[in-house]
């Protein structure tokens, strides 16, 4: 990344959480709801303690959701169907606004304002959205352990991640990381939005994925797997001589 702007990173976790907003809770109470709430379904289990310790390590700000994705996807558009999840999908058209305007809005606002402010002093935003995934969908075991999404037509997101991806391959060769999967980066999104605004060599957009498998393992598996992260990350932002 020599020659251009000094990168600064920006970390968010928009399935941070599984908490539902009290007056919705009697939607959520028996017991095959308060189980969907608890798995990958109502939020990316793991991200948020990867992100947190990725922003530690770094010094880099996090915007984390604070409601589940059964209730408002924060990594759709507003405008997307499914951005409200199946349970509160029968609400009436006030009360699906007031979820946006309460949880989507400012999540969306808070992040695009600092990349913005990021972007204002000069600077190249390196915006790395964490989440996790399960590691069997739908009876297909997922052979990814690591995903590194982008949109193929920004040069800049292409070329961080192909370094990324082999950063992690040399610190962590047992790894399967791969690019554009196990999800496409181009899908509906923040960073998606957030590329219709900025110029490509400005805002540098990815996805982080991981396999569930690895966050939710044993502490010292779940340790290097931050470790190889964060310091293969550090490694991709440092200009290169």
């Amino acid at each position: 990344m020599s020659g251009r702007p000094s990168p600064r990173l920006v970390l968010s976790c928009e399935h941070a959480s599984h908490a539902v907003p009290a007056h919705l809770r009697e939607r959520f109470g028996d017991d095959r709801m308060q189980a969907l709430l608890a798995s990958h379904r109502g939020y990316d289990l793991g991200a948020l303690a990867l992100a947190r310790r990725l922003a530690r390590a770094l010094e880099a700000p996090l915007f984390a959701g604070t409601v589940t994705r059964l209730v408002v996807d924060l990594n759709r558009s507003p405008t997307n169907p499914r951005v409200f999840g199946a349970p509160v999908r029968d609400l009436d058209a006030r009360e699906r606004a007031a979820l946006l305007r309460r949880y989507h809005a400012p999540h969306w606002a808070r992040v695009g304002a600092h990349v913005a402010r990021v972007i204002e002093a000069g600077d190249l935003a390196l915006h790395v959205a964490v989440h996790s995934f399960t590691p069997r969908l739908d009876g297909h075991v997922r052979r990814t352990q690591i995903g590194l999404l982008y949109d193929p037509a920004r040069p800049l997101e292409r070329a961080l991640c192909a370094r990324w991806k082999r950063r992690l391959e040399a610190v962590a060769p047992h790894l399967r990381v791969r690019r554009n999967d196990p999800y496409e980066g181009r899908a509906d999104g923040l960073p998606t939005a957030l590329r219709r605004v900025h110029p490509a060599d400005r805002y540098v957009g990815v996805e982080l994925e991981v396999n569930q498998a690895l966050l939710m393992g044993p502490t010292d598996a779940r340790a290097a797997v931050s470790d190889a992260l964060r310091a293969t990350l550090a490694a991709v932002m440092t200009p290169t001589p």
